[in-house]
């Protein structure tokens, strides 16, 4: 995150504040080109624990979650997904660059809650993040492809 960039209040509309988060993460991605196995793994949380805490809320008020931020998107693969069955988990875990994935987790909750983005809205963004996190991971032939950077696509 840009030491000098201003994190939007709640006062600024709830797009102002997404692009906000989008754009940070996008730039932190792109400059420590952080591998898709910790970028998934971040998000994964934030997806989680968001996902929690709307499902409580929802439960409180007996609201029912929308299905396209409850459940992760369909995605399209040209592998089979049994692949990455097939490598070492355990060891890759172990080869997590903590410090770095510590810097995105921390960015990621200072925005959000120092923007006051709703969760759905912030669940809805991540979702992105994941599928195509998804892709990149399905479509991965070895262990070191989980390591390769995010692919972003150009205006992202």
């Amino acid at each position: 995150m840009d030491e000098n960039a201003k994190i939007p209040g709640a006062d600024a509309p709830v797009e102002e504040r997404l692009l906000f988060l989008q754009e940070n993460m996008v730039n932190f991605v792109k400059q420590y080109s952080l591998p898709v196995i910790e970028v998934s793994l971040v998000v994964s949380k934030y997806i989680r624990l968001l996902l929690e805490s709307l499902e409580k809320a929802a439960l409180e008020s007996g609201e029912i979650i929308p299905e396209n931020i409850a459940q992760p998107w369909e995605i399209e693969s040209e592998l089979s997904a049994s692949t990455i069955d097939s490598f070492p988990l355990d060891k890759l875990l172990g080869t997590l660059d903590e410090e770095r994935m510590d810097i995105l987790d921390t960015m990621l909750r200072v925005i959000i809650n120092g923007a006051e983005i709703p969760f759905s809205s912030t669940l809805t963004l991540l979702r992105d993040w994941e599928m195509r996190l998804r892709v990149q991971i399905a479509n991965a032939t070895s262990p070191g492809h989980l390591f390769s950077p995010m692919e972003l696509p150009d205006g992202f």
